[in-house]
């Protein structure tokens, strides 16, 4: 599956609401459950919270890519936030995200998992793509961006 079939309205936040990594992750982490793509926030967050525990996964030029594997997923899933001001996401160019995507495989799952951070790597080298999706007014013109409409 390509990470681009992921994309639709209902895993977009923009903007994000919250201030700080941890209510970002769980602001995301609760997208996914309001569309119905999760069922165990608690478990998704704790493996995202871990994860992110052993090593931030704040890259560099605002992008953000928090993800884990859990049981509480049966197939990858992906959330998207937008932070027009920044989120100090202790990034490797100390620089605050602005494009968070949230991934969850579960445990047996390291192919498609692997595939969409490379996507998500390869996304992020497009500066205009990037600054674009910043400026996005709403999550219709977020999936109209990402899929090239």
């Amino acid at each position: 599956m390509a990470l681009i079939d992921l994309v639709v309205e209902k895993i977009i936040k923009i903007p994000l609401e919250s201030k700080d990594k941890p209510d970002v992750l769980r602001e995301l982490v609760q997208k996914l459950k309001n569309a119905e793509e999760i069922n165990d926030v608690d478990s998704a967050l704790k493996a995202v919270q871990d994860r992110e525990d052993k090593q931030s996964t704040g890259l560099t030029d605002g992008i953000a890519v928090p993800h884990a594997k859990t049981d509480a997923v049966s197939r990858l899933k992906l959330a998207i936030g937008i932070a027009p001001e920044g989120i100090d996401f202790d990034s490797l160019d100390k620089q605050p995200a602005k494009l968070i995507f949230l991934l969850l495989a579960p445990p047996g799952m390291s192919g498609p998992h692997v595939e969409a951070l490379a996507e998500i790597a390869k996304l992020a080298q497009s500066k205009s793509l990037c600054k674009a999706l910043c400026s996005a007014a709403n999550a219709q013109e977020v999936v109209q961006l990402l899929k090239g409409e």
